[in-house]
């Protein structure tokens, strides 16, 4: 399978792409390497929704597939949510959010031993800003790898 991965410059609107062809085939250094497909480890979802966007699909099959070659490397999905909506329904919807993803790649042969999933609801803002560019930075599952 070959996948084209989208590296972009928000500040000059300049974006490139890559084809790689199996994410299988690339090594555990490549965990480390910012030109990696690996490096993109940020997914972004719209208000109160944990459907994933059709762009993340494919950095989603990425990292399934690398997973799926290496057994031994674990990870954990952090679900995330912006400070609208109740304590309670950002933790449920960051864990809706990180869920999804987790599905996705299980049914891409990721086992279930290899994921674990937590939710931090609005706890932990990567943007402080309360307005609608700070909200969507913060709806996010952001995957970390364990376990290298």
């Amino acid at each position: 399978t070959a996948y084209e991965i989208y590296q972009c410059d928000w500040s000059s609107d300049v974006c490139s792409s890559d084809l790689f062809s199996s994410a299988g085939t690339l090594e555990v250094s490549s965990l480390n390497d910012p030109n990696s497909p690996l490096s993109q480890r940020v997914l972004y979802f719209d208000l109160d929704s944990s459907q994933i966007k059709d762009e993340d699909r494919e950095i989603i099959t990425v990292h399934a597939e690398f997973l799926a070659a290496h057994s031994d490397i674990t990870i954990v999905l952090e679900g995330h949510a912006d400070e609208r909506g109740s304590r309670e329904y950002n933790i449920a919807l960051g864990e809706k959010r990180a869920k999804a993803v987790k599905q996705l790649m299980t049914l891409q042969g990721v086992t279930e031993n290899q994921v674990q999933v937590i939710s931090f609801g609005e706890e932990r803002p990567v943007a402080l800003g309360h307005d609608a560019s700070a909200w969507n930075l913060n709806r996010r599952v952001e995957i970390l790898y364990t376990g290298y």
